[in-house]
Parts: C-alpha cells; sequence; structure tokens
C-alpha cells in the first residue's frame, strides 16, 4: 500500500495522480461522523457500463496494492489496475436536483453516459 498524505492546503498531488477535492473529503467527514467510523472511499475502474468502463465508488477497506491518497485521517483508495484510467482525474462531491454523490472528472474519458458513472477512453 502506497499512502500519500496530502497536507491540509495541498492543492494538487504529485502530477499524474488522482486529485480529490475538499469537498470530497468534507462528505467523508461527515459519513465517519454519522456512522462512527471512518472508513476509506474506494474509487475503481471496472469494465462494463454504456460506454465501456464504469466508476466502482464505495466503502471499503484497503487492500495491499493500494495507493492511498490520505488527508486528516480521511482516505481515498485507489487501486494499482485502475490507477491509469484516472490520471490526473478529479474525484468530487456533488449536490445536483437529482441528487447528491461523489463524481469523477476524467481528462482520459473520450464520452461518458449521462449519468456520469459509465465512459470510454
Amino acid at each position: 500500500m502506497t499512502a500519500l498524505v496530502l497536507p491540509p492546503d495541498a492543492e494538487r498531488p504529485p502530477a499524474g495522480l488522482p486529485r480529490v477535492t475538499d469537498r470530497a473529503f468534507a462528505r467523508l467527514a461527515e459519513i465517519a461522523e454519522a456512522t462512527g467510523e471512518a472508513r476509506p472511499l474506494r474509487v475503481a475502474v471496472e469494465g462494463g457500463g454504456c460506454s465501456g468502463f464504469q466508476y466502482d465508488i464505495r466503502l471499503d477497506d484497503p487492500a495491499p496494492d493500494d495507493l492511498v491518497l490520505e488527508r486528516g485521517g480521511l482516505r481515498v483508495l485507489v487501486d494499482a489496475v485502475s490507477l491509469p484510467f484516472l490520471e490526473n482525474a478529479v474525484i468530487d462531491y456533488a449536490e445536483e436536483l437529482i441528487g447528491a454523490r461523489f463524481v469523477i472528472q476524467n481528462p482520459n474519458a473520450t464520452s461518458s453516459c449521462g449519468c456520469g458513472t459509465s465512459f470510454s477512453l
């Protein structure tokens, strides 16, 4: 497991790695407070979806090959297989009329579905 602890004022992790926004970390803090447990958020890429690949975003436990992006004890996990697909991506949390959710802004995606959970390269 490679842990990258981000200082509170870090605007960007090292080049190429995904970036987690303050809103995403704030939402993880709210979830931890509500549940009494600070479980990490896993962001993974899987085959499938209407555009070829889809995001799998869920609370999960770390695995040995995970990249761990950490700030203030809150962690976001990215597995080694998903990492190339998430190069320079932004992991955010959005509240919209249709609901609130974690979202991925992926500069590698050439197209995506309407709901934003599926993409192609």
